[in-house]
C-alpha cells in the first residue's frame, strides 16, 4: 500500500488505554491498528508503558511482584485532522474506558523505506 508523502501541519491523535482491554476477542490496541490500517493511515506506534493509573487511580507497574498486569498503552497516529475527524466516532465505539488526546504537529520528515 503506497501512502501519501506528507510535510506541513498535521495532528497528533494519542489513545491511551490498558493492555487488558478488548474489542471483539482481540486486544483493543491491535484492533484499532487494523483498523487504521485498513482505513489506509499513513502509520501507528504501539507504545507499552512500564507504569501508570487512570481514572480508577490504581497504579499499575511492570514490576514482577505484580501478579496481574494491565499496563498502559499509549497509539500514536499522526494524520490530516479530516482524517482522524472521521475516524474518531468509530474509536468512540471501540474505547470503553481510556482517553484520546490530539494536537497539532509540523511534520518535517515523512519517508517510506526503500
Amino acid at each position: 500500500m503506497e501512502h501519501e508523502r506528507f510535510e506541513g501541519e498535521r495532528t497528533l491523535m494519542r489513545i491511551h488505554i490498558g493492555e487488558s482491554d478488548k474489542w471483539k476477542g482481540k486486544t483493543l490496541h491491535q484492533a484499532i491498528v487494523e483498523l487504521l490500517r485498513v482505513e489506509g493511515f499513513s502509520g501507528a506506534t504501539v507504545l507499552r508503558g512500564v507504569g501508570g493509573y487512570g481514572s480508577s487511580s490504581i497504579y499499575h507497574t511492570d514490576k514482577i511482584l505484580r501478579l496481574s498486569q494491565d499496563l498502559p498503552i499509549v497509539i500514536e497516529v499522526v494524520e490530516t485532522s479530516e482524517r482522524i475527524e472521521r475516524i474518531l466516532p468509530r474509536l468512540d465505539e471501540m474505547v470503553d474506558g481510556g482517553l484520546i488526546t490530539l494536537e497539532k504537529v509540523r511534520v518535517i520528515l515523512y519517508r517510506s523505506r526503500k
